[in-house]
């Protein structure tokens, strides 16, 4: 039997002042996570806890939220974890907009993806590289922006979340097209990461984005081939 408090960060609206709520939970399944009590509490409840979900399987990013301080995936993360200290607390991502409980709105991940333009303009022949495997597992889900020290809303860094798909587009698309992405990785990647990889440990799909962040910066601001392409 697990027993624990569940203490959530909520609010009914964007206006409204945020405040914490207390709720006991108790479960015989040992293996389940923050989503399974979430889903289970709102079934309790006259008023449902709101927050995002899809997959659970760890595979989309939506049930991304703060969990005892750490942003993290519901449906990854065991309640067993917080059977000692008793109590676990959640709350949203704290640099994105909150729309209600635990609902953020992480548009600025895709609205980035939009300033740098990171997307095929025509067929491209992709290389079967490991960078382009690493990369194609992304979640977009906003932990690593959560995590990191320089990432705002607002501000030109735009993130590794932004840095990852780039770094796909760098191994498949012509040196004749990767002209004006050299330039926008240099402003809105390079220039505003601070290499503290605070994001490498939060990573759900746990990507190796030291790796990818080392080969992306040498071939589009140092203008070198990565090391698995030489």
């Amino acid at each position: 039997m697990i027993t624990l408090k569940l203490e959530i960060l909520r609010r009914k609206n964007p206006e409204d002042v945020p405040h914490w709520e207390s709720y006991d939970y108790q479960t015989e399944d040992e293996t389940a996570n923050v989503a399974v009590a979430l889903t289970e509490l709102n079934q309790q409840i006259e008023h449902p806890v709101r927050w995002e979900c899809s997959c659970l399987q760890k595979k989309c990013g939506a049930c991304a939220m703060v969990i005892q301080n750490r942003p993290r995936l519901a449906c990854d993360t065991p309640l067993k974890e917080f059977i000692k200290a008793g109590t676990v607390r959640i709350e949203p991502l704290r640099k994105f907009p909150v729309i209600a409980d635990l609902i953020t709105d992480r548009s600025i991940l895709f609205e980035n993806l939009k300033t740098m333009q990171i997307w095929f303009a025509e067929d491209a022949k992709t290389n079967g590289s490991q960078t382009a495997y690493e990369a194609s597992r992304c979640l977009q889900c906003g932990c690593c922006l959560e995590i990191c020290p320089n990432f705002w809303t607002g501000g030109t860094f735009s993130g590794i979340s932004a840095m990852i798909p780039t770094a796909r587009l760098l191994t498949a698309l012509p040196e004749s097209q990767k002209k004006e992405l050299f330039k926008t990785y240099k402003k809105h990647i390079y220039e505003g990461c601070g290499k503290s990889l605070a994001c490498r440990n939060v990573c759900p799909a746990g990507i190796e984005i030291d790796k990818l962040l080392v080969n992306s910066n040498a071939v589009a601001v140092w203008k070198r081939k990565p090391k698995h392409e030489k």
